[in-house]
């Protein structure tokens, strides 16, 4: 999930409406989808207007997406005039983590550094892909560095002291810090395209 307006935590956004009755469908930032069904209160923002609340009527999953009822929302041209905002819930409404886990939008801001405290750079943020989360880590020369976020990469994340230690896998570091430089083409032998000039008696003259 990501930290939005002061307060609240963005759940996704809306894509595009699904059907004739209203429903429309969200692309998910939450790691359990059950939130959309569980908070006591969602919301929706336009751009950066101030979030409004939403009395959410059904939702269910579909093809990696979840798909929203909400009250007063009744047809597809009134789901069409939400697309692209944002579902926001309020930060105090999200359900109470197990100790050792921990809200991605808790991390953000964190110095990343290696188990010797070498310094790797700041979390600024993630990718979404179908198996697992992409760090994007970015250092002190501007350098986007993406870790795989899996336990084996990941030794340690203390909130407390904004750390967050990483192990990894070997050459990955290499290969956003110090990539190899481009192979120089090699030059092509030229050869004179010259055609042999002609003499005044017609015979070819060589030089």
């Amino acid at each position: 999930m990501k930290q939005s307006v002061t307060g609240y935590i963005s759940l996704g956004g809306v894509v595009k409406p699904h059907g004739i009755r209203g429903e429309f469908c969200i692309k998910s930032y939450a790691d359990s989808p059950s939130i959309f069904g569980d908070a006591p209160a969602l919301y929706l923002q336009e751009d950066k207007k101030s979030p409004k609340p939403i009395t959410v009527t059904s939702w269910r999953e579909h093809k990696g997406l979840i798909l929203l009822t909400v009250k007063g929302v009744t047809d597809r041209d009134q789901a069409e005039l939400l697309r692209g905002r944002s579902v926001l819930v309020r930060e105090e409404d999200l359900p109470e983590l197990e100790e050792g886990e921990h809200y991605f939008y808790q991390m953000i801001g964190c110095r990343v550094v290696l188990a010797d405290d070498t310094e790797v750079g700041v979390l600024k943020g993630f990718y979404e892909t179908g198996e697992q989360d992409i760090w994007v880590i970015e250092n002190a020369a501007k350098t986007e560095i993406l870790l795989p976020a899996v336990p084996e990469f990941v030794v340690d994340i203390d909130l407390d002291n904004e750390i967050i230690v990483i192990e990894p896998p070997e050459g990955l570091l290499d290969l956003y810090l110090n990539p190899e430089p481009p192979k120089k083409k090699k030059a092509k032998r030229r050869t004179s395209k010259k055609k042999p000039r002609r003499n005044k008696g017609g015979e070819p003259k060589t030089e």
